[in-house]
């Protein structure tokens, strides 16, 4: 939460001449020396703010610096205002909205309509997924060991990490820290994670990196996929892989062409079109759907028979 106070206190820098420390504190409902640290940290961020001492002193962004209050438009603070509320649907509880209304108290000529952005950031899994967020976030403010029980393709571990960052991306949120059984950067999604529970262990902060998510670090290609889907399957395409991943073939149906990182997820993507998609190629991933599909054929014959078993032997 302290980035969002130093997010807080650079807004109101921004809209006010000066102010002092005690209403600071007052208002983010904290110390004078917490304001104090927070003020150094703005500094060292590069802010150049400038503090006086004494009867009419106060703290403000240095003469010949100060951003004019009318570039912070109405506009800009209503998606400040939407980012906050944002966190507010995944964090459980309303201390993002408590964050806004303190925002709001002092910044009326900025604020004007009502809210034309909504953004929720939780999950069908909202009530599991809330708790976690309060946990790693206490974890990554008190630097504390992590630890949790992993549900990966791979099969299951329990895992000790130093959390650096939560991540919202790719629609889902994830923990990235130092993971001690891989002794390396790891990134773990936060619904495959059980038992999720801060140690009493504290940790010596590593230089962390940013995650990078760019596609090509993260999706890094190598198995050149196509296939032919039929026309009532466009919205999928276009949705996972925008409007220029196909063409459109003589008989109609889609020809998609695209590059992919891991045979076992293309398989069960394209499993998860059923008779609406026809693996051109690899050869290997026709291979795979064929043997899936024998294997579901099996199981539903074998349920036929057993269930007629039970028909003939009822009527008998």
């Amino acid at each position: 939460m302290k980035t969002d106070r130093l997010i807080g206190i650079l807004s109101i820098l921004l809209q006010k001449e000066k102010t002092t420390a005690p209403e600071l504190a007052k208002r983010f409902e904290v110390s004078r020396r917490t304001i104090n640290r927070d003020i150094e940290d703005l500094s060292r961020a590069g802010i150049p703010i400038r503090t006086v001492q004494g009867s009419g002193g106060g703290i403000s962004i240095m003469e010949g610096y100060r951003m004019d209050r009318t570039i912070l438009t109405s506009r800009d603070m209503q998606m400040i205002l939407a980012g906050l509320r944002s966190l507010d649907s995944v964090s459980g509880s309303r201390y993002y909205s408590q964050l806004m209304e303190k925002l709001q108290s002092g910044s009326s000529e900025f604020i004007s309509g009502r809210d034309s952005i909504l953004i929720d950031l939780s999950s069908w899994y909202r009530s599991s997924l809330a708790p976690k967020v309060e946990v790693i976030q206490r974890a990554i403010e008190n630097r504390k060991l992590l630890t949790f029980r992993y549900y990966a393709p791979s099969g299951e571990s329990s895992r000790i990490i130093e959390p650096y960052y939560l991540v919202f991306q790719w629609s889902s949120w994830y923990v990235w820290g130092w993971c001690t059984t891989r002794e390396n950067f790891r990134l773990f999604k936060l619904n495959r994670m059980e038992s999720v529970t801060e140690t009493g262990c504290s940790f010596d902060s590593r230089n962390a990196p940013v995650p990078d998510f760019s596609s090509e670090k993260v999706f890094t290609g190598g198995i050149r996929v196509k296939a032919l889907f039929t026309p009532d399957m466009k919205w999928r395409l276009v949705e996972e892989f925008g409007p220029n991943c196909f063409t459109e073939a003589d008989d109609g149906r889609l020809l998609f062409s695209e590059e992919y990182t891991d045979m076992d997820r293309l398989v069960s993507w394209l499993l998860t079109f059923g008779a609406k998609a026809e693996v051109l190629e690899p050869i290997e991933a026709r291979i795979r759907i064929r043997k899936n599909a024998e294997k579901i054929l099996q199981i539903y014959r074998e349920d036929q028979s057993h269930e007629a078993g039970r028909v003939w032997n009822h009527g008998g």
